[in-house]
Formats: C-alpha cells, sequence, structure tokens
C-alpha cells in the first residue's frame, strides 16, 4: 500500500558499536630447581576498516576512536525503505585468543527487547551468522561484523511514527581470553539458520556456501532429511527463450530419497509433468512437511519438461515451488548420437542444462555412480519429471545403480525434488 508519511525521518544521533576488552590475569610462579622460560603475551583486539555498504543512505563515514574500541556515527533515514549498513573489523592481532563474553544491545539506553514497528536493526557477521557467547576470535585473525539499520517499506501507514524520532542505539560486545568453553564461529551452510541462508542468497552473499554443501531438514511425519546445495550458477543460457530455470541460480535438491510414490494412479504420460498426480503431491504434501522458515523463501520456478508419443504433445512449461529433475539436470549424454539415448528420447534434453553439481561429479551416461540415491540406506530408483517420447505411459527414473532408466507412469518410485531460492 501507498505510505503517505514519508517526511518522517528517522534521526540516529548516536550509534556507538563498543568493544569491550577482558584479559585474564597471568600469573606464573615455578617452585621446582631448573629454568622455566615463559614467552611474552600480548591482548590486542580492537575495531578496524569501516565499509559502508553500496545502498546505503548518505551520511558521515563512522569513526573509530583513538583506543579502536568504538565505532561512532550519525544517520537520518528519511522514507521507507532507507537504510544504513556499514561492516568493521574485529580484529585480534595478540598473541592470545580470545572469546566473547557478552553481547548487549540498547535503544536510548535500555536494553532491547522489541524495535519499533517502523525500525530494523540488525547485528551479525558479515555472513549472516548470529554472534553468540564463547564464539572464538583467535590471534592473528579478523571477524568481520555488519551493522544494519533500515526504517522499514513493508508496514502499514498506522505503524510509522508521527513525529521525528531521535534515537540512540548501542551495540556493546566484550571479548575476554578464550577458555576451554571457546566455540568456533559456524560460517557454513549447515551451521546457517534458513533465514540467514535465504538473506545472503537473496544478497549474493554466498561465497561461503559450496555446490556439494548439506544441511538437514525435520519434515514431521516425513522424517529428518538432507537437502544439498545443487547450483550456484546462473550461465546466460539460463536467459534463451524457452529455457528452464531449474537448473538456473541458487537450487537445492533432496540427497536422499523422501518416500516412494507413482507419477501416475493410471498408466499415463499424458500432459506431461504438469498434468502428473506426482506434481501435485510434491507441491503439497512434501512442499507443505518442510518447515514454515525454508519455506518462506522457495520461489515459483519456471520448469520446462518432454513429452510422450501421443499425437499433438510438445515440451510443456509449469510454474513450481518443487519440481523433479529431468534427464539432463542430471546426466550429460555423451554418446555421440543425437538420434538415439535421453538427448533425443526427452524432448526437453536442450531446454535445460545439467546442475553444478552432477557435473563437479562428471555425471554422465557413461560414469552415472554419482547420480544414485538411497530409501532407508539401500540405493534405489527415483523417478525424474521427464516423459518418454516413445511411449504414452513412460516417464524417466534414476535406476539404483545410477544409470537412466523409464518406467510405467503407475509404478512406484522414491521422491527426490528440488527447488530454488531467489
Amino acid at each position: 500500500m501507498r505510505i503517505d508519511k514519508d517526511n518522517i525521518k528517522i534521526i540516529l544521533i548516536l550509534l556507538v558499536v563498543a568493544l569491550g576488552i577482558g584479559y585474564s590475569y597471568l600469573n606464573t610462579e615455578l617452585n621446582i630447581n631448573g629454568t622455566a622460560n615463559i614467552n611474552s603475551a600480548n591482548w590486542d583486539v580492537y575495531w578496524n576498516n569501516v565499509q559502508v555498504s553500496n545502498g546505503s543512505v548518505e551520511a558521515t563515514t563512522p569513526t573509530i576512536d583513538t583506543n579502536k574500541t568504538t565505532v561512532s556515527f550519525n544517520v537520518t533515514l528519511t522514507k521507507p525503505g532507507d537504510y544504513y549498513e556499514f561492516t568493521v573489523d574485529a580484529v585480534n592481532a595478540g598473541t592470545l585468543d580470545a572469546m566473547i563474553e557478552s553481547i548487549d544491545s540498547k535503544l536510548n539506553g535500555t536494553t532491547i527487547t522489541t524495535l519499533p514497528a517502523y525500525l530494523d536493526y540488525d547485528v551479525t557477521y558479515s555472513d549472516g551468522t548470529a554472534l553468540a557467547t564463547n564464539q572464538e576470535l583467535l590471534h592473528d585473525s579478523t571477524e568481520t561484523y555488519k551493522i544494519r539499520i533500515a526504517y522499514k517499506d513493508n508496514i502499514s501507514a498506522s505503524d510509522l511514527p508521527d513525529t521525528n524520532q531521535s534515537l540512540s542505539l548501542q551495540f556493546s560486545v566484550t571479548y575476554k581470553q578464550a577458555t576451554d568453553a571457546a566455540i568456533a564461529v559456524d560460517h557454513s551452510f549447515s551451521g546457517h539458520s534458513w533465514a540467514t541462508i535465504i538473506n545472503n542468497v537473496r544478497s549474493g552473499n554466498i561465497s561461503n556456501y559450496n555446490v556439494g554443501d548439506i544441511k538437514t531438514v525435520d519434515m514431521g511425519s516425513l522424517g529428518t532429511h538432507t537437502l544439498r546445495i545443487a547450483n550456484k550458477s546462473t550461465p546466460s543460457e539460463c536467459s534463451t527463450t524457452g529455457f528452464s530455470q531449474s537448473a538456473c541460480g541458487f537450487v537445492l535438491e533432496f540427497v536422499d530419497i523422501i518416500t516412494k510414490h507413482n507419477m501416475n494412479s493410471t498408466d499415463t504420460n499424458v500432459g506431461g509433468w504438469p498434468a502428473s498426480e506426482m506434481r501435485t503431491y510434491v507441491n503439497s504434501d512434501i512442499y507443505n512437511a518442510l518447515p514454515s522458515e525454508l519455506k518462506s523463501g522457495i520461489i515459483n520456478t519456471t520448469v520446462v519438461s518432454g513429452h510422450g508419443s501421443t499425437s499433438g504433445e510438445t515440451n510443456y512449461t509449469s510454474i513450481d515451488k518443487l519440481y523433479l529433475l529431468s534427464t539432463h539436470e542430471v546426466w550429460e549424454d555423451v554418446d555421440g548420437n543425437t538420434n538415439s539415448g535421453i538427448d533425443f528420447e526427452d524432448t526437453a534434453y536442450n531446454n535445460t542444462r545439467q546442475l553444478d553439481y552432477y557435473s563437479s561429479q562428471n555425471v554422465t551416461t557413461s560414469n552415472y555412480s554419482g547420480a544414485r540415491k538411497q530409501y532407508n540406506s539401500s540405493n534405489a530408483y527415483w523417478w525424474l519429471r521427464s516423459a518418454h517420447s516413445d511411449f504414452i505411459s513412460n516417464f524417466y527414473r534414476v535406476n539404483n545403480n545410477g544409470i537412466w532408466n523409464y518406467y510405467t507412469a503407475y509404478s512406484t518410485n522414491g521422491v527426490s525434488p528440488a527447488f530454488r531460492i531467489a
């Protein structure tokens, strides 16, 4: 809806990012005769290297005080949608490992429990990883913090302030000498929450995520399963008219087989993937079993699929949240003959591309073990969305040894879909 109070300003008159320094007392008393050599110890933890993010409103660049323990800045957010974001490095240049002892955020001098409806404010590591006590900052290392303040634009007019607001935001983190309780900061795909992953993908901050990285997901009555990053790239062919987007961008697929189901209860591939009972099942039962935090990031994907031998059928296009893979998204056909094999009998073979994961595993029609998936810890057949163009009843599937195969639509085989985050 249109917001009529665009002239209301949020004036952040002071934001102090303070770095507390704790240092455990070191004392050595040696009462055994002999000589003990004790290396000198140096405690040196400080802020450095402030960088304002692109897209931030104009403001004076944040300053670091002479002790390098406090960062201060002043910014005005004039209208909904304005934001200010910067990064700053927490540097441990000493000889002692450090760990976070405490974290505190204050608004106008009071520890924050809730924020005004019009304000977003967050302090994390630069990749969105949440801060937590006991996280370590090893000697001779750096962790980059990200501070973001935004004037929300997805709220109703009634949530906007009636007058200009002057807000004082303070954030402090205290480091002390590391103990046995210290834990490494987990910047991995598996260590991030779904909300962090979704935000990172949307902002293009995915350098720490690698094709093949995995993360488990609890699907309730369907059990706990493992997702992996199947694709990160978006080559130019993805922009070609009529090209499926199912192997373009950030794609997640299930590592294993969730359950078993038929493509159709009747023996037909008429209408292809869009008309199949499997598509309905995947986009209802399977999709609804995913946690809401993950579902919030799944986007509609344009999916192109091949057709069977029924007269008049052409390739199909559907819009799906979840979809089964196609033949080409798994294997590269390397038989050198375009008049046979999957590049001929799957009519949409050339309307998509091999996923980065299967490409990295060199999965081809002659080297296919990397396409195997398991159901209840045993290799099993799993369905693809590709109809076989020589039949009116068959869809392709992956054999239990990873080779391509096809079978009648009423057969029960594994379900292992994929989806995309924007």
